[in-house]
């Protein structure tokens, strides 16, 4: 499988992760950072084969297979923050592009033997869940900080690591409680990063 797919079918499953809206193709080019029409191609390749759903000027879906491999790269893209972060010293808000590099080159055998060495995190530095080997992912109820009064942070978004760099600082990371009295005091879009238990 080359990268770019592999990429698409990342971003097209991260997506739907935490929240119900299906991509469409101009989010996606938005979040690839490509043009509209070199979407357009790429997903008709990829409906070719196999691995996705479209119907034009409809939504984006991943299938069974498509499911799998995206899975399997989340997989990979996670242990490999978790590894930067838990054995390298990166810090949480360096370690999305470094992955990204490092997934398309890391054999499964080295994946595995990585994922045993960090004792099978169930959980990436951000909160994300880690797809187990057999593709199967645990993801915990959570709702956005923006919805809730408060609560045990459970997952903030990696899009943007100047955010992190700032929520650090406040001592908001993962397993932190945010009280009432704090959520009044963050930014619109730090609470549209933040899951709360």
């Amino acid at each position: 499988m080359n990268s770019v797919v592999e990429d698409y079918l990342k971003v097209i499953y991260a997506h739907t992760e935490w929240q119900p809206e299906p991509i469409t193709s101009g989010a996606l080019a938005a979040r690839l950072g490509l043009a509209a029409s070199s979407v357009t191609e790429m997903v008709k390749k990829l409906v070719a084969q196999g691995l996705v759903v479209h119907e034009p000027y409809g939504a984006i879906e991943l299938s069974r297979d498509g499911t799998a491999l995206a899975l399997r790269m989340i997989r990979r893209h996670r242990l490999i923050e978790t590894w930067l972060v838990d054995h390298i010293g990166y810090t949480w808000d360096e370690v999305h592009d470094e992955a990204e590099v490092l997934e398309h080159a890391m054999s499964d055998r080295l994946l595995d033997a990585l994922d045993a060495q960090l004792g099978h995190p169930v959980r990436d530095p951000h909160g994300d869940p880690i797809p187990a080997a057999d593709g199967t992912v645990e993801r915990p109820a959570a709702r956005l900080l923006a919805e809730a009064e408060g609560g045990r942070v459970v997952r903030i978004s990696d899009r943007d690591p100047l955010l992190l760099r700032h929520l650090e600082a406040e001592g908001i990371v993962v397993d932190a409680v945010v009280t009432p009295e704090q959520r009044l005091q963050l930014a619109p879009e730090a609470l549209a990063s933040i899951w709360v238990d």
